[in-house]
């Protein structure tokens, strides 16, 4: 069977971080593109995508194109093409279709033709199904591809206790990988939430796989060989060790972080703690890499500027030596830690905002 076409999609941003992970894991000819990174291979190496990049959001597999200047050609295309090839009889899928640029331009009226051809070939169109089938109308072609994830990458299946705005875990870490972090170097959150950087960056240290406690809704292709996805280990490696400590001033979230810290398996240090007693760990320099609050999610930018103040001030009293990297909307905000941080990155999305990763060398 010739290599599939498989698409990892990424954080507009941060794509050259998602292929320089892809690359490291060994996955064929990885190129950066628009939103995410293109690699190839067979169904088993669509397997290990999924469980094992931390930074992709989803793996798409491309199932094919036909061109359609029109919704008659749409539905007979759609009843002729090869769905019993990847799809597998009975096993229900939704629909998600969009329309750029082309003559068949309703998504509304392309849906209804894509079910008529897909329920001729005993596919049913279910809107709650895990598999979801990406239908792409753009210039007069009909490109369709398997989205082999289900539910997001980020959903590791560990955090169940969220505190408000958490950082999803593939921005987590692709933002490690950004800041030059290496397993197993100190990480400090000193406004770490429910624990996802401490937890990213302790997980990467234990070698342990993303998607080890999750299923995917690749599972439901006939493609999936459940006795040999089943050899899959659930390490990418021996385990490096390090330290990684997490501060907020908020008791419950101390509480969810070592909860979902526990469900992970991995060892954190959380405490309920301000930024003002902020104090550098014993050892060598490490990484301080956090997400702050920010005017768009807590009230007035001018109101935060005394916390970023007292940020800056501790971390340039007490870290010498170690690298910063902030997530933040507010580039004012950044800039009022009075820290050397380089030139601002390419914007990134979260949770309806543009965030920048503001980072410094050694200070």
């Amino acid at each position: 069977m010739p290599d599939l076409d498989i698409f990892l999609v990424g954080l507009p941003g941060l794509e050259d971080v998602l292929t320089s992970e892809a690359v490291e894991r060994g996955f064929a000819g990885a190129k950066q593109v628009r939103g995410g990174v293109e690699i190839t291979g067979d169904w088993a190496e669509v397997w290990r995508a999924n469980r094992e990049l931390r930074g992709a959001s989803r793996v798409l597999v491309r199932l094919g194109s036909f061109k359609a200047k029109g919704l008659g050609q749409l539905e007979a295309e759609a009843r002729t093409f090869h769905w019993l090839d990847h799809l597998a009889p009975r096993e229900p899928v939704r629909l998600d279709i969009t329309c750029r640029k082309s003559r068949v331009n309703h998504a509304g009226a392309a849906a209804q033709k894509i079910e008529r051809a897909l329920r001729s070939a005993q596919i049913p169109v279910v809107p709650t199904a895990d598999l979801t089938l990406k239908i792409r109308i753009d210039h007069d072609v009909c490109g369709i591809s398997a989205d082999t994830s289900g539910a997001p990458l980020h959903k590791r299946g560990h955090k169940e206790a969220v505190s408000k705005a958490p950082l999803r875990e593939t921005m987590a870490a692709l933002f490690l990988r950004r800041c030059g972090w290496k397993p197993g170097t100190t990480v400090v959150d000193p406004f770490c939430g429910s624990g996802t950087i401490p937890i990213e960056a302790a997980e990467i240290s234990a070698g342990l796989i993303p998607g080890r406690s999750r299923s995917f809704a690749f599972e439901r292709l006939p493609s999936f060989n459940p006795a040999q996805y089943s050899i899959l280990g659930s390490a990418l490696g021996e385990p490096t060790p390090g330290r990684f400590i997490g501060y907020d001033k908020d008791q419950g979230a101390i509480r969810s972080a070592m909860q979902n810290a526990a469900r992970a398996g991995v060892a954190c240090d959380f405490s309920c703690q301000p930024v003002a007693e902020l104090t550098a760990p014993d050892g060598p320099p490490g990484l301080v890499l956090c997400n702050p609050p920010y005017g768009a999610r807590i009230g007035s930018p001018k109101a935060l500027t005394g916390l970023y103040e007292t940020l800056g001030a501790r971390l340039k009293d007490g870290f010498k030596g170690w690298k910063v990297g902030v997530v933040t909307s507010e580039e004012s905000l950044a800039r009022a830690t009075g820290l050397p941080f380089g030139a601002k990155g390419p914007p990134i999305a979260h949770g309806g905002l543009k965030v920048w990763l503001f980072q410094t060398k050694p200070i």
